[in-house]
């Protein structure tokens, strides 16, 4: 998400909390939420693809359901 997104999101944040918002900004700040959302959890899941659990004990402990989801490329 660019800067400039993420500045109308917050521009439009603050309108909501002193005058309200349109019917069209409230369609406008829906669609930049639910973008920067998706934009999160595609970063949050390039992250996990490449992460391993080790113990103190240097055992890989990394949970079978992300080692399976790894193996599956990530669609968690």
């Amino acid at each position: 998400m660019r800067i400039a997104e993420l500045d109308r999101i917050n521009e439009l944040a603050r309108k909501a909390k002193t005058a309200g918002l349109t019917e069209a900004e409230l369609a406008e700040r829906d669609e930049l939420r639910q973008a920067y959302v998706k934009q999160v959890l595609g970063q949050m899941t390039n992250i996990l693809s490449t992460v391993s659990v080790v113990d103190s004990e240097g055992n890989d402990v990394t949970p079978a359901k992300l080692r399976a989801a790894q193996a599956a490329g990530m669609q968690v």
